[in-house]
């Protein structure tokens, strides 16, 4: 029944079924025509194609957001900064220039006057000036039988001076200034050896 069958699959022009296997050229049709038809089920559907365009367009806007909010947040953290920075450059200057008409009232509180009423007024205006500097972050550094430090104190003298220990602040002839961490004025010292 097979020769029969064999037969007629010949008549109809067709390699027989057994010699096809033989060859493996069965197996080769099969597996061709199955990856055609994988081939024609992967083709995406243009939903998903429209879904994963939005996904990436979605992601894109994301990354470029928050590039954005970082570069901003940057700006402001920056602005802040500049804003101090100014402020206390303003505030330097300004005390840098009325310092030396601070200078001359102390040294004027230290000189001798008969008149008690005309000396009251000058200390309660010498406090104003210094609760002043106070309201505006301005502190004295500290300067005498204080070990000399190169950074706040300006030398303009060494003294032989028994009764200091070496290096240390002895005299101060100009009082030094900061605000926060800025040296506004150095102190002018003398150093003993």
């Amino acid at each position: 029944m097979t020769d029969e069958f064999d037969n007629i699959r010949d008549a109809d022009g067709c390699e027989d079924y057994e010699s096809m296997e033989e060859s493996g050229l069965h197996e080769e049709e099969t597996g061709e025509t199955a990856e055609a038809a994988k081939d024609a089920v992967t083709v995406e559907d243009p939903v998903e194609e429209a879904e994963d365009a939005a996904a990436a367009a979605l992601a894109e806007a994301k990354d470029k957001y928050m590039r954005l909010f970082a570069e901003f947040d940057n700006f402001r953290k920056r602005t802040a900064r500049e804003k101090a920075e100014t402020y206390q450059d303003a505030v330097s200057k300004t005390i840098l220039e009325l310092l030396p008409a601070i200078d001359s009232f102390g040294r004027a509180m230290d000189a001798p006057c008969t008149d008690e009423a005309y000396k009251n007024g000058m200390e309660k205006i010498y406090q104003q000036l210094e609760g002043l500097l106070k309201k505006l972050g301005i502190e004295e550094i500290p300067a005498l039988n204080e070990p000399f430090d190169p950074k706040v104190h300006n030398a303009i003298r060494q003294v032989d001076d028994e009764n200091f220990a070496e290096n240390t602040v002895c005299e101060v002839y100009q009082k030094g200034y900061k605000l926060g961490d800025r040296i506004v004025r150095c102190a002018m010292v003398a150093v003993a050896n």
